[in-house]
């Protein structure tokens, strides 16, 4: 174990950002290519924010919707915004079309849990992939009015993430559907997660070789594609307050990000702390103090500067958990180089 002074993060000088949304944040998401940041939120917007000028940002655009939105995504050239939500559509904004509205570009028969734009292997088009409780995955050409191809999934999907060729979705039951871009409408692989509740989060490696799983048990599974990887598949418990009267309170993850430039991941809770590991030496790097409240989304920038986390109800504790008093904010955590850098044998294990 490494003493408590080389672990322990510091969040005094994290910044809020300004005018952030009045109800509760469900998705962040930053351009790749600037320091511009999405937020979907349960008052029905997205919003986009610009944070090159200023450390607490300024509104930039918003898209609005019928209902809560949960998810928002940008484009691989920085363009162009997808968000999605409760009413049952995606709708796209071009921040480069001169103030044009924004268009509703997908449909589903339920709420919209999850959208991403994607590139296919075989062509430089952007697509979006949307994934919704109505227990189906589509892909949409933006040329197109109609959904290209759908998928049908065992149950509601809750989660899900795209790097490069890969594709997961977590969904309700604990399935976990892996897809190859390259033959988008055939699962790969599909497993019962190997943690014991509901899923929570699914998050793709950066180099697209497998993904992690976070659930509302207060634990973590990553698993590799390749079988002559699946020696390196492990879990790990986090996010679980310490025992009293021999009780372990396990706490919701939320959120699991992967950090662009060195691979290294964060995880975020509803004990209202994030956490930042290196999972190939299994190792965290640095804990951070509790934010005061559920942390319900993460988003490290494109270039990996700045790590900006939601403190706002995730309503782990239902209907009956949420009040006026709890925090609803976005807080921007300027990385340190030593807190996301793999630190070979350095840090704690777990």
């Amino acid at each position: 174990m490494a003493s408590s002074s080389n672990v322990l993060g510091q969040v005094s000088t994290d910044t809020q950002l300004a005018n952030g949304p009045d109800d509760g944040i469900s998705g962040l998401s930053w351009s790749p290519l600037s320091r511009h940041l999405a937020v979907a939120s349960w008052e029905g917007k997205v919003r986009i924010y610009d944070m090159t000028h200023t450390r607490s940002g300024e509104g930039r655009a918003l898209i609005d919707f019928g209902g809560p939105a949960l998810s928002c995504s940008w484009s691989k050239d920085g363009q162009k915004v997808i968000g999605a939500g409760a009413d049952k559509a995606a709708r796209l904004l071009d921040l480069a079309s001169n103030g044009a509205p924004p268009q509703q570009v997908a449909a589903h028969d339920a709420p919209i849990s999850s959208v991403h734009f994607f590139t296919p292997p075989s062509s430089n088009a952007p697509m979006i992939v949307t994934g919704s409780w109505d227990k189906t995955i589509k892909y949409w050409d933006l040329r197109q009015q109609s959904a290209v191809a759908s998928v049908a999934c065992q149950e509601r999907v809750y989660s899900m993430d795209v790097k490069g060729d890969l594709l997961v979705t977590g969904t309700a039951d604990r399935h976990i559907n892996i897809i190859k871009l390259d033959n988008p409408t055939t699962f790969h692989q599909t497993l019962r997660s190997p943690l014991h509740h509901q899923t929570r989060v699914v998050s793709c490696f950066n180099d697209a070789n497998g993904f992690a799983i976070g659930s509302i048990e207060g634990r973590c599974a990553f698993r590799f594609i390749d079988k002559k990887d699946t020696s390196l598949n492990f879990t790990f418990k986090c996010h679980r307050s310490p025992p009293a009267n021999n009780i372990t309170t396990a706490h919701a993850v939320n959120a699991i990000s992967f950090h662009p430039q060195h691979g290294t991941f964060s995880t975020a809770g509803s004990d209202g702390t994030f956490h930042f590991w290196d999972k190939d030496t299994h190792m965290r790097i640095r804990a951070f103090p509790s934010a005061g409240g559920s942390i319900s989304a993460t988003a490290f920038s494109g270039d990996g500067g700045v790590f900006a986390y939601a403190v706002s109800y995730d309503w782990s504790k239902g209907y009956a958990g949420s009040s006026a008093q709890v925090p609803n904010k976005v807080m921007l955590h300027a990385v340190g180089e030593e807190e996301c850098k793999p630190k070979g044998r350095g840090g704690e294990r777990r």
